[in-house]
Protein backbone atom coordinates (compact mmCIF):
# COMPACT_ATOMS: atom_id res chain seq x y z
CA UNK A 1 0.00 0.00 0.00
CA UNK A 2 1.08 3.59 -0.64
CA UNK A 3 2.76 4.99 1.92
CA UNK A 4 0.18 7.98 2.11
CA UNK A 5 -3.07 6.15 2.32
CA UNK A 6 -1.75 3.84 5.11
CA UNK A 7 -0.88 7.45 6.90
CA UNK A 8 -3.78 9.11 6.08
CA UNK A 9 -6.21 5.99 7.15
CA UNK A 10 -4.60 5.46 10.21
CA UNK A 11 -4.88 9.79 10.63
CA UNK A 12 -8.23 9.31 10.16
CA UNK A 13 -9.29 6.71 12.36
CA UNK A 14 -7.54 8.06 15.35
CA UNK A 15 -8.96 11.51 14.48
CA UNK A 16 -12.55 9.94 14.06
CA UNK A 17 -12.08 8.97 17.91
CA UNK A 18 -11.55 13.04 18.92
CA UNK A 19 -14.58 14.87 20.22
CA UNK A 20 -16.64 17.67 18.36
CA UNK A 21 -13.77 16.28 15.11
CA UNK A 22 -16.83 16.26 13.16
CA UNK A 23 -17.64 20.11 12.47
CA UNK A 24 -14.09 20.71 12.24
CA UNK A 25 -13.71 17.89 9.79
CA UNK A 26 -16.50 19.76 7.88
CA UNK A 27 -14.80 22.98 7.90
CA UNK A 28 -11.47 22.07 6.98
CA UNK A 29 -13.04 20.45 3.69
CA UNK A 30 -15.36 23.38 2.93
CA UNK A 31 -12.47 25.61 3.13
CA UNK A 32 -9.73 23.51 0.92
CA UNK A 33 -12.42 22.93 -1.19
CA UNK A 34 -12.19 26.49 -1.89
CA UNK A 35 -8.54 27.21 -1.98
CA UNK A 36 -7.97 28.10 -5.84
CA UNK A 37 -6.00 25.46 -7.77
CA UNK A 38 -5.67 23.98 -11.00
CA UNK A 39 -5.71 20.27 -11.63
CA UNK A 40 -4.76 17.87 -13.91
CA UNK A 41 -7.05 14.64 -14.50
CA UNK A 42 -5.34 12.85 -11.65
CA UNK A 43 -5.86 15.58 -9.25
CA UNK A 44 -2.50 17.16 -8.73
CA UNK A 45 -1.36 20.92 -9.65
CA UNK A 46 1.62 21.37 -11.87
CA UNK A 47 4.13 20.76 -8.47
CA UNK A 48 1.64 17.86 -7.30
CA UNK A 49 -0.42 19.59 -4.75
CA UNK A 50 -3.49 17.13 -3.88
CA UNK A 51 -6.40 18.88 -1.71
CA UNK A 52 -7.44 15.09 -0.85
CA UNK A 53 -4.04 14.76 1.07
CA UNK A 54 -3.85 18.15 1.70
CA UNK A 55 -7.27 17.56 3.95
CA UNK A 56 -6.05 14.95 6.30
CA UNK A 57 -2.58 16.51 6.47
CA UNK A 58 -4.18 20.11 7.40
CA UNK A 59 -6.74 18.69 10.00
CA UNK A 60 -4.46 18.07 12.63
CA UNK A 61 -2.68 20.71 12.42
CA UNK A 62 -6.37 22.36 12.50
CA UNK A 63 -7.19 20.79 15.84
CA UNK A 64 -3.55 21.69 17.49
CA UNK A 65 -4.16 25.15 16.23
CA UNK A 66 -7.69 25.13 17.59
CA UNK A 67 -7.35 23.31 20.75
CA UNK A 68 -4.18 22.95 21.79
CA UNK A 69 -1.95 26.28 21.20
CA UNK A 70 -5.53 27.81 20.61
CA UNK A 71 -4.01 30.30 18.24
CA UNK A 72 -4.95 34.12 18.53
CA UNK A 73 -4.49 35.33 14.95
CA UNK A 74 -4.68 38.95 14.03
CA UNK A 75 -4.13 41.36 10.96
CA UNK A 76 -4.70 38.25 8.44
CA UNK A 77 -6.64 40.64 6.59
CA UNK A 78 -3.29 42.51 5.52
CA UNK A 79 -2.30 39.81 3.38
CA UNK A 80 -3.28 40.77 -0.58
CA UNK A 81 -4.37 38.88 -3.00
CA UNK A 82 -2.80 36.81 -5.94
CA UNK A 83 1.30 36.32 -5.26
CA UNK A 84 2.79 36.83 -1.89
CA UNK A 85 5.56 36.11 0.68
CA UNK A 86 5.17 35.51 3.86
CA UNK A 87 8.13 35.79 6.10
CA UNK A 88 8.44 35.27 9.86
CA UNK A 89 10.22 34.82 12.86
CA UNK A 90 11.12 31.01 13.93
CA UNK A 91 11.81 29.15 17.12
CA UNK A 92 10.60 26.05 18.58
CA UNK A 93 13.14 22.97 17.70
CA UNK A 94 10.32 21.76 16.09
CA UNK A 95 8.61 23.85 12.81
CA UNK A 96 4.80 23.95 14.76
CA UNK A 97 5.32 27.65 13.84
CA UNK A 98 5.09 27.01 10.23
CA UNK A 99 2.18 24.50 10.68
CA UNK A 100 0.15 26.80 12.96
CA UNK A 101 0.34 29.67 10.09
CA UNK A 102 -0.40 27.28 7.56
CA UNK A 103 -3.94 26.65 9.44
CA UNK A 104 -4.34 30.27 9.81
CA UNK A 105 -4.52 30.53 6.12
CA UNK A 106 -7.17 27.73 5.68
CA UNK A 107 -9.18 28.48 8.70
CA UNK A 108 -8.81 32.26 9.22
CA UNK A 109 -7.83 33.94 5.63
CA UNK A 110 -10.87 35.45 3.72
CA UNK A 111 -10.54 33.53 0.97
CA UNK A 112 -8.93 30.54 2.47
CA UNK A 113 -5.26 30.01 1.21
CA UNK A 114 -2.43 27.25 0.43
CA UNK A 115 0.38 28.42 2.75
CA UNK A 116 3.03 27.05 0.27
CA UNK A 117 5.93 26.37 2.93
CA UNK A 118 9.88 26.73 1.34
CA UNK A 119 11.16 23.98 3.38
CA UNK A 120 15.13 23.03 4.18
CA UNK A 121 16.24 21.21 1.24
CA UNK A 122 17.70 18.22 3.71
CA UNK A 123 13.66 17.63 4.02
CA UNK A 124 13.66 16.63 0.31
CA UNK A 125 16.61 13.81 1.31
CA UNK A 126 14.12 11.48 3.57
CA UNK A 127 12.08 8.59 2.34
CA UNK A 128 8.74 9.37 1.35
CA UNK A 129 9.28 13.08 2.51
CA UNK A 130 9.94 14.84 -0.45
CA UNK A 131 6.59 13.02 -2.31
CA UNK A 132 4.32 14.41 1.23
CA UNK A 133 5.89 17.75 1.15
CA UNK A 134 4.81 18.13 -3.18
CA UNK A 135 1.27 16.70 -1.96
CA UNK A 136 0.37 19.61 0.90
CA UNK A 137 2.14 21.97 -1.47
CA UNK A 138 5.82 22.92 -0.23
CA UNK A 139 8.07 24.32 -1.95
CA UNK A 140 11.11 22.40 -1.53
CA UNK A 141 13.33 22.51 -4.50
CA UNK A 142 15.22 25.22 -6.82
CA UNK A 143 14.87 29.10 -6.65
CA UNK A 144 13.11 29.00 -9.85
CA UNK A 145 10.55 26.31 -8.34
CA UNK A 146 9.60 28.74 -6.03
CA UNK A 147 9.46 31.64 -8.71
CA UNK A 148 7.26 30.01 -10.75
CA UNK A 149 4.86 29.43 -8.45
CA UNK A 150 4.93 32.68 -7.23
CA UNK A 151 4.28 33.98 -10.93
CA UNK A 152 1.17 31.86 -10.94
CA UNK A 153 -0.26 33.38 -8.13
CA UNK A 154 0.41 31.43 -4.53
CA UNK A 155 1.13 32.57 -1.01
CA UNK A 156 4.75 31.34 -0.21
CA UNK A 157 6.15 31.05 3.39
CA UNK A 158 9.31 31.21 4.43
CA UNK A 159 11.63 31.56 7.79
CA UNK A 160 14.76 33.29 6.79
CA UNK A 161 16.66 32.12 9.83
CA UNK A 162 16.07 28.70 9.05
CA UNK A 163 17.72 25.74 11.49
CA UNK A 164 19.48 29.37 13.11
CA UNK A 165 16.04 30.38 14.47
CA UNK A 166 14.30 27.50 15.14
CA UNK A 167 16.80 25.64 16.60
CA UNK A 168 18.54 28.57 18.80
CA UNK A 169 18.78 28.13 23.01
CA UNK A 170 16.15 29.46 25.44
CA UNK A 171 18.45 31.78 26.10
CA UNK A 172 18.35 33.53 23.21
CA UNK A 173 14.39 33.17 22.72
CA UNK A 174 12.53 35.64 20.35
CA UNK A 175 15.79 37.41 19.14
CA UNK A 176 16.20 37.03 15.80
CA UNK A 177 19.09 35.53 14.21
CA UNK A 178 20.68 36.27 10.77
CA UNK A 179 18.55 36.16 7.96
CA UNK A 180 19.55 34.62 4.68
CA UNK A 181 19.17 36.82 1.46
CA UNK A 182 17.34 34.23 -1.11
CA UNK A 183 13.92 35.63 -0.02
CA UNK A 184 14.37 38.36 -0.69
CA UNK A 185 15.95 37.73 -4.30
CA UNK A 186 13.14 35.73 -4.93
CA UNK A 187 10.51 38.31 -3.83
CA UNK A 188 12.68 40.99 -6.40
CA UNK A 189 12.60 38.46 -9.32
CA UNK A 190 8.79 38.02 -9.35
CA UNK A 191 7.77 41.37 -8.26
CA UNK A 192 5.98 39.78 -4.50
CA UNK A 193 4.68 41.67 -2.00
CA UNK A 194 6.28 40.31 1.46
CA UNK A 195 3.59 40.33 4.13
CA UNK A 196 5.77 40.60 7.63
CA UNK A 197 4.68 37.82 10.49
CA UNK A 198 5.68 37.19 14.12
CA UNK A 199 4.86 34.11 15.79
CA UNK A 200 5.11 34.51 19.94
CA UNK A 201 4.39 31.23 21.62
CA UNK A 202 6.48 29.18 20.08
CA UNK A 203 9.87 29.70 21.91
CA UNK A 204 8.29 28.06 25.03
CA UNK A 205 6.74 25.25 23.29
CA UNK A 206 10.01 23.05 23.77
CA UNK A 207 12.85 25.43 25.54
CA UNK A 208 16.08 25.24 23.96
CA UNK A 209 18.78 23.83 26.11
CA UNK A 210 22.25 23.25 23.70
CA UNK A 211 22.23 22.54 19.86
CA UNK A 212 24.37 19.48 18.96
CA UNK A 213 25.46 20.07 15.48
CA UNK A 214 28.00 17.60 15.00
CA UNK A 215 25.59 14.95 16.09
CA UNK A 216 22.77 15.65 14.26
CA UNK A 217 25.43 15.55 11.24
CA UNK A 218 25.79 11.75 11.99
CA UNK A 219 22.08 11.49 11.13
CA UNK A 220 22.38 13.90 8.22
CA UNK A 221 20.64 16.76 9.93
CA UNK A 222 21.53 20.15 10.01
CA UNK A 223 21.26 20.42 14.00
CA UNK A 224 20.68 17.94 16.81
CA UNK A 225 18.28 20.23 19.38
CA UNK A 226 18.70 19.66 23.51
CA UNK A 227 14.95 20.52 24.89
CA UNK A 228 13.64 20.30 28.45
CA UNK A 229 12.21 16.93 27.48
CA UNK A 230 14.04 15.53 24.86
CA UNK A 231 15.76 13.15 24.69
CA UNK A 232 15.21 12.31 28.17
CA UNK A 233 11.45 10.92 27.60
CA UNK A 234 12.56 9.44 24.26
CA UNK A 235 9.71 10.20 22.00
CA UNK A 236 7.18 11.51 24.33
CA UNK A 237 9.91 14.72 24.68
CA UNK A 238 8.81 15.58 20.87
CA UNK A 239 5.66 16.46 21.87
CA UNK A 240 5.51 20.30 22.92
CA UNK A 241 4.24 21.94 25.64
CA UNK A 242 0.84 23.84 25.33
CA UNK A 243 2.16 27.17 25.08
CA UNK A 244 -0.59 29.64 23.69
CA UNK A 245 0.16 31.25 20.11
CA UNK A 246 -0.35 34.47 18.99
CA UNK A 247 0.48 35.02 15.76
CA UNK A 248 0.19 38.61 13.75
CA UNK A 249 0.60 39.73 9.94
CA UNK A 250 1.52 43.12 9.01
CA UNK A 251 1.25 45.34 5.97
CA UNK A 252 2.68 44.31 3.42
CA UNK A 253 5.93 45.67 2.41
CA UNK A 254 6.93 46.61 -1.24
CA UNK A 255 10.84 45.99 -2.84
CA UNK A 256 11.87 47.57 -6.28
CA UNK A 257 15.47 46.25 -7.48
CA UNK A 258 16.85 43.69 -9.36
CA UNK A 259 17.19 40.12 -7.89
CA UNK A 260 20.70 40.25 -8.95
CA UNK A 261 22.69 42.84 -7.18
CA UNK A 262 25.39 42.55 -5.20
CA UNK A 263 24.61 41.11 -1.48
CA UNK A 264 25.13 44.33 0.23
CA UNK A 265 22.56 45.80 -1.47
CA UNK A 266 20.02 42.94 -0.81
CA UNK A 267 21.02 43.10 2.53
CA UNK A 268 19.69 46.84 3.38
CA UNK A 269 16.58 45.41 2.32
CA UNK A 270 16.53 41.75 3.67
CA UNK A 271 17.55 43.59 7.17
CA UNK A 272 14.45 46.26 6.78
CA UNK A 273 12.31 43.02 6.93
CA UNK A 274 13.74 41.67 9.60
CA UNK A 275 13.76 44.82 11.41
CA UNK A 276 9.84 44.72 11.12
CA UNK A 277 9.37 41.45 12.43
CA UNK A 278 11.81 42.20 15.21
CA UNK A 279 9.70 44.85 16.58
CA UNK A 280 6.33 42.96 15.91
CA UNK A 281 7.55 40.11 18.49
CA UNK A 282 8.62 42.95 20.89
CA UNK A 283 5.22 44.17 20.45
CA UNK A 284 3.40 40.61 20.88
CA UNK A 285 5.64 40.00 24.40
CA UNK A 286 4.55 42.94 25.66
CA UNK A 287 1.09 42.11 24.89
CA UNK A 288 0.81 38.86 26.36
CA UNK A 289 -0.50 38.66 29.74
CA UNK A 290 0.14 34.88 30.20
CA UNK A 291 2.21 31.78 28.31
CA UNK A 292 -0.01 29.04 28.95
CA UNK A 293 -3.40 30.41 29.10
Amino acid sequence: MNPLTLFGSAADAALSRIPCVGDLTEEVDRRVEAIPCSLNSFGYDPWGYSPEYYKRFILPAALMYRYYFRCITTGVENIPEGRVMLIGNHGGQVAFDGLMVTAAMVLDAEPPRLARGMGEYWLGTLPWVSVILDRIGCAVGTPQTCVDMLRDGACVMAFPEGVRGMNKPYADAYQLQEFGLGFMRLALESDTPIVPFSVVGSEEQAPGIANLEGVGKLFGMPSFPITLTWPWLGPLGMVPLPARYHIDFGEPMHFEGAANEEDEVIEEKVLEVKATIQDMVRKGLAERESIFL
